[in-house]
């Protein structure tokens, strides 16, 4: 679970490009940002494994965005992004296929670094985890995830790159 989790974290930072950066223009609504996210993707972690086939079919509903997300083949769940009250600031919650929420998580966009980052309590241990994803362009992402028990030291569990197939191109 924590790996789809951590695929769909990493992919949603696509959406990133379509912010305007420093023109002084007004950014275009939530819906029009986020739906850069649909498409297809290739992972491929810095690890060697195995690339992997991220499917996002998305849609707003209201001030919901959503994406059901598929690897290689087997949908992994429905990621919800909610804009919060500061622009740039989105609420996360990833339901997945058994109904189950995973809890909710934060979405900060700032320049081409989209970070999303999730608090879980397990066994009276809290772990503190973050994806940041740096925009290359609009079809490139470079993710790395990392962890850390008190939120100030961060340790690097794995890196990779995002790159798109098909699907919006914008």
């Amino acid at each position: 679970m924590k790996a789809n989790f951590l695929i769909s974290v990493q992919s949603l930072l696509t959406l990133l490009l379509l912010l305007p950066a420093g023109t002084g223009a007004t950014p275009p609504p939530a819906d029009a940002v986020l739906s850069a996210y649909a498409g297809n993707w290739t992972v491929t972690r810095s690890s060697g494994s195995k690339p992997e086939e991220l499917r996002n079919e998305c849609s707003s509903v209201g001030k919901y965005f959503a994406c059901e997300q598929t690897v290689n083949g087997n949908v992994t769940g429905l990621l919800l992004i909610i804009p919060a009250s500061q622009s740039g600031h989105y609420n996360t919650q990833t339901v997945l296929p058994d109904g189950r929420a995973t809890g909710k998580g934060e979405l900060v966009i700032s320049g081409n670094q989209w970070v999303f980052s999730t608090i879980w309590n397990a066994g009276g241990k809290t772990v503190r985890y973050r994806t940041t994803n740096t925009f290359k362009d609009k079809n490139h992402i470079h993710f790395q995830q990392e962890e850390s028990a008190d939120g100030t030291h961060w340790q690097v569990t794995g890196s990779g790159d995002d790159v798109r197939t098909t699907g919006a191109k914008r």
